[in-house]
C-alpha cells in the first residue's frame, strides 16, 4: 500500500499531524476561512476523512475585518492528559513590520468536539506548538516577531513554560533556543522528545520555491541550546525544480505503532503555460500548498532523513501496521441543501455562515446579497476548494434583481484581491435580467460583456451557470433549461487564482482557490437569491 502525495489535495497547509492510539489525526491552516482549523483521521496515512473544523464560532475566534490570508496560521495539535490540545493565531496583519498576532488555546475530551473556549496566550509570534515534556512541564514554542526595521523579522524560537494549574504561560521563563540557519525565516517550530535529544523541527526560507525543514536538537531546553544538523536541511524541493512536488516544509513527526516514523509537511504542484520556461517562472500553484507525506529513518548518530532524499518522493511506503481504510476514491461534491447545515466541504469567509448570509435547508441554499467580492466585513460567500487541476462546477440559481447593484452567481475566488464570476443582474438601459462575467484582478475591475451581456428572458424563474476549471485557465457557462449549455466568450487565465501570482504583490499568497457561491447587493437593500444545488465533479485527481 502507497502513500500518494499530496495525500491531501487543495489547500491544506501546514499540517500538524499526530497519532492517539491507532488513528492518526491532522490539523491544517485554514487563515481567513471558517470552520477554523481543518481536521481529517486516517487509520493508515493512505486515506483521509474530513472530520468537523475545530473551531466554529465567533466566540473562540472572531476574524471579521481580517485581511485576507490573516486569521489561522500553522494551528498546532496535540494530545496529552486524556485531551487534545490545540493551540492557534489569529493573526491580523500580513503586510509591513507588524503582524498584531494573538495566540490562543482549545481543548477537547473529543477530536470531533465540542472545544472549549480558548484561552489567550499570549503575542511573541506565530506559528505556535505546546510542547509536553515526559516529566509533565509543558511548554510554548514558537516563531519570534520583531518588527523593529533594523533587526531581521524572524527573532529565531522562542520557549516558554506553561503552568497547567493556573492553564497561564510564564513569561519569565522565555528564553531563545535556537536562532535557525543562514536560510532565515525560521518558524513552524515543533518540539520532540526522542531518546536522549530534544528535536526541533522548523520550516526556513518562507512558504515558497526555498522552502525548507531544518533540524536541530539539545540534550536540555537552555537557551540556544539547540544545535542544527549536519547535513541540513532535513527536507526542501529547493534544489528539486523538476520534481513533482513543490515547497515542501512546514510540518510535524510521528511514530507507527511499530516504531516506523513519518514527516507531513506542506506542499504545492506548480504548472506552466505552453509559453513559459519550465523553470522561470517556477510555476503557478492554484490548488494553494496541500499535505504530503515522508518516511524518515534515522542514521546512526541520531539524526533524521526523508526517505530517497531531501527532496522527498510522491509515492511512499505507507506504514507496515497500517490497516486498509476506505475514503472517497476523489471529492467531488453533490449538495441539494437539504441539511439545515452547511456541510463539511463549505466554507465562509472571516465568520460562520449566519442569518446575516442567508439560511439552508429544504432543498435551497438563499443568499442575502451583502457587501462586495472585496468586502472584509459582511459577504455573502460560500466556497469550498479546488482540489483537483480539471473540474467542473455547476448550479441553478434563482434571482430577480431591480438594479445592476444586486448581483448573485458562481465565482472562482481566491481572496479579496483576485477573483471572478458569472453572475445575474439588472441591465437598467434593456429594462432586463441579464447574465455578465467579471474579474477582479488587485483592484482593477474588468465586466467582460458589458452592453453585450446576455438578456435572461422574462418568462425563466431560474438560470443554470457552470465553470469548466481546465488547469491553465477556465471558463463560464449558462443555461436557461438545464439541458442545453452555452459557453460564454471569456477565456480566463487560471494563474491569477495561485499563490505565486498573489505573491507578486500581496504578503497574503496562503490560501489556494476557491470556487463557490455568492450574492451582493451593494445598494444595502438584502436582494437574496435561491440556489437549488451546487455540483463540483473533478475530472483528474490525485
Amino acid at each position: 500500500m502507497k502513500i500518494s502525495n499530496p495525500v491531501i489535495p487543495g489547500f491544506h497547509a501546514d499540517p500538524s499531524m499526530i497519532r492517539v492510539g491507532d488513528t492518526y489525526y491532522i490539523a491544517n491552516s485554514t487563515f481567513d476561512w471558517f470552520p477554523a482549523v481543518r481536521l481529517h483521521e486516517s487509520k493508515d496515512m493512505v486515506h483521509w476523512n474530513t472530520l468537523p473544523g475545530a473551531l466554529d464560532r465567533v466566540s473562540q475566534i472572531d476574524m471579521k475585518g481580517n485581511c485576507s490570508s490573516g486569521g489561522v496560521w500553522a494551528p498546532d495539535l496535540s494530545y496529552a492528559d486524556g485531551r487534545f490540545w490545540l493551540v492557534y493565531a489569529d493573526v491580523k496583519m500580513v503586510d509591513g513590520a507588524f503582524k498584531d498576532c494573538t495566540n490562543y488555546l482549545v481543548t477537547s475530551e473529543d477530536i470531533r468536539g465540542p472545544w472549549s473556549e480558548p484561552i489567550r496566550l499570549n503575542g511573541v509570534g506565530f506559528d505556535a506548538s505546546l510542547f509536553h515534556d515526559d516529566d509533565g512541564r509543558k511548554y510554548l514554542v514558537q516563531q519570534t516577531w520583531d518588527f523593529r526595521e533594523y533587526h531581521h523579522p524572524f527573532d529565531g524560537i522562542t520557549l516558554t513554560e506553561f503552568d497547567v494549574d493556573t492553564m497561564r504561560l510564564k513569561p519569565e521563563t522565555a528564553r531563545t533556543i535556537w536562532d535557525g540557519t543562514e536560510a532565515k525565516l525560521v518558524e513552524g517550530p515543533h518540539l520532540y522528545k526522542i531518546n536522549d535529544y530534544y528535536y526541533l523541527f522548523a520550516a526556513e526560507g518562507g512558504t515558497v520555491y526555498a522552502h525548507q525543514e531544518s533540524v536541530a536538537r539539545s540534550r536540555s531546553l537552555d537557551a540556544l541550546s539547540f544545535e542544527g544538523m549536519p547535513s541540513d536541511p532535513f527536507l526542501t524541493n529547493f534544489d528539486t525544480p523538476r520534481s513533482y512536488l513543490q515547497k515542501q516544509g512546514h510540518g510535524s513527526l510521528v511514530e507507527t505503532p511499530s516504531g516506523e516514523w513519518y514527516y507531513a509537511s506542506l506542499c504545492a504542484r506548480p504548472w506552466h503555460h505552453e509559453t513559459e520556461a519550465a523553470n522561470d517562472p517556477r510555476g503557478w500553484c492554484t490548488l494553494g500548498r496541500e499535505t504530503s507525506i515522508q518516511k524518515v529513518e534515522w542514521d546512526e548518530d541520531g539524526w533524521p532523513h526523508i526517505v530517497g532524499g531531501h527532496g522527498g518522493e510522491r509515492y511512499v511506503d505507507a506504514p507496515k501496521d497500517a490497516v486498509e481504510t476506505v475514503a472517497p476514491a476523489d471529492h467531488s461534491q453533490h449538495d441539494e441543501f437539504e441539511s439545515d447545515a452547511l456541510g463539511h466541504d463549505w466554507n465562509t469567509l472571516r465568520v460562520p455562515f449566519n442569518e446575516a448570509m442567508g439560511r439552508v435547508g429544504g432543498g435551497e441554499l438563499t443568499l442575502r446579497g451583502q457587501g462586495s467580492l472585496r468586502n472584509l466585513h459582511d459577504l455573502s460567500l460560500v466556497a469550498r476548494r479546488w482540489q483537483a487541476f480539471d473540474f467542473d462546477a455547476e448550479t441553478k440559481v434563482e434571482f430577480r434583481p431591480t438594479t445592476y447593484m444586486a448581483m448573485a452567481g458562481l465565482t472562482n475566488y481566491y481572496s479579496d484581491v483576485t477573483w471572478s464570476w458569472v453572475y445575474v443582474t439588472w441591465d437598467e438601459k434593456r429594462n432586463t435580467r441579464v447574465i455578465e462575467v467579471a474579474q477582479n484582478d488587485f483592484g482593477v475591475y474588468t465586466s467582460f460583456l458589458k452592453d453585450d451581456a446576455i438578456v435572461v428572458p422574462d418568462d425563466v424563474d431560474a438560470v443554470w451557470l457552470r465553470t469548466k476549471v481546465r488547469t491553465h485557465f477556465y471558463t463560464y457557462e449558462y443555461s436557461f433549461d438545464g439541458e442545453q449549455w452555452h459557453e460564454i466568450p471569456v477565456k480566463l487565465d487560471a494563474k491569477l487564482l495561485s499563490d505565486d501570482y498573489v505573491n507578486q504583490r500581496y504578503g497574503g499568497f496562503f490560501t489556494g482557490a476557491f470556487v463557490g457561491l455568492a450574492c451582493v447587493d451593494v445598494a444595502g437593500y438584502g436582494t437574496e437569491a435561491t440556489f437549488n444545488y451546487f455540483d463540483y465533479r473533478e475530472l483528474q485527481f490525485s
